[in-house]
């Protein structure tokens, strides 16, 4: 791409939080080229403009009225959506307690004042730097790097805490658990470059399926994809797996190994989780052979156990279609599996 076509990388959000305006105003115009700019004059109005802005950097100051800095920088750090910001106290104080109390409570460094321009330029270019390296690693450790959604570390992850969620909140929650039809005969008919162009194929159809902010698709294992859909009752799970596996067919990859037909086709087991288990949790035996499993919530594998289960009926009625396992927990209801009507004609 010619340099004059490139897209000019974003600034950085840095979030300044001194009561002194005239502090705030000179940080400002001695960063307005590093950074956008955002303020604040209070501890509380701070945290209100991080969860706002979602800055990449925070200048705070230590001593003022209200919440302290320090007890700013406490609460930016318990909460895991801010804990990994660096925070750098811009302050006039100067001695050895203040500042080693800075940095045991989370900052990454401490800038006296009156500041030092061309010093404070560098040691917020030092910490932006080094918190796109740490970020693009955390994202690098969570992307399945042949298909670029969710790995299974993501999933693991990111399950769990919804699953938690779930049970605080008392809302369903659902899986999915998809996997390429005979894809072995896929790539010993096409090739593994063919194979893994298939995979990244599929997995871009399963992504650009998921439109809710906190529905995951991810890629599980080998040709096996999961979705996560928290907030979902079985009525949206399975209308949502319906659609997915149309779409795997409509994108008419040819597959001519495949005894199901003439291209790539997909089998979904769906599961619900439609309210918490009266059940209490820490039961000893394995899923599998716990009785009382269709009615315990000891843990979040025992959706993936469900979903399994869907997924290993919709491949024995024949693949490409979707069975549903909607747990009904409470009373005597157990469970059931149902096939819907999404096989191939």
């Amino acid at each position: 791409m010619p340099e004059e076509q490139r897209p000019v990388p974003a600034l950085p959000c840095l979030l300044v939080v001194d009561d002194d305006p005239g502090s705030i105003l000179l940080l400002s115009r001695v960063l307005e080229a590093e950074a956008r700019i955002v303020f604040a004059t209070s501890g509380e109005a701070a945290l209100q403009q991080f969860q706002a802005h979602q800055p990449d950097l925070v200048l705070l100051d230590a001593h003022m009225p209200g919440l302290s800095g320090f007890d700013t920088c406490l609460r930016l750090k318990a909460d895991p959506r801010s804990a990994d910001v660096p925070v750098i106290f811009v302050t006039a104080f100067t001695d050895t307690e203040t500042e080693t109390h800075a940095l045991d409570i989370g900052a990454v460094d401490f800038i006296h004042k009156p500041i030092n321009p061309p010093v404070v330029r560098a040691r917020v270019r030092t910490h932006l730097a080094l918190k796109q390296k740490t970020d693009a690693l955390r994202r690098l450790s969570v992307v399945d790097p042949l298909t670029g959604i969710a790995n299974r570390r993501a999933f693991d992850d990111t399950l769990r805490k919804e699953w938690l969620r779930a049970m605080r909140h008392q809302h369903a929650i659902s899986l999915l658990m998809i996997d390429i039809d005979h894809f072995k005969r896929y790539n010993d008919a096409h090739g593994h470059r063919a194979g893994d162009a298939c995979l990244r194929q599929v997995a871009e159809l399963i992504a650009g399926s998921t439109r809710r902010s906190g529905d995951l698709a991810a890629r599980y294992g080998g040709e096996e994809f999961a979705v996560i859909l928290p907030h979902a009752a079985a009525a949206r799970a399975q209308a949502f797996a319906q659609r997915l596996c149309e779409a795997v067919r409509g994108r008419a990859l040819p597959h001519g190994a495949s005894p199901v037909g003439p291209c790539v086709t997909v089998s979904i087991g769906a599961a619900t989780l439609r309210r918490p288990c009266e059940t209490p949790a820490g039961c000893r035996a394995p899923c599998r052979d716990c009785p009382r499993f269709e009615r315990c919530l000891a843990a979040p594998e025992h959706l993936v156990e469900l979903a399994d289960r869907a997924l290993f009926q919709a491949k024995h009625d024949g693949r490409a279609r979707v069975v549903a396992h909607e747990n009904l927990i409470g009373g005597d209801a157990g469970s059931r599996a149902r096939a819907l009507d999404s096989a191939a004609p």
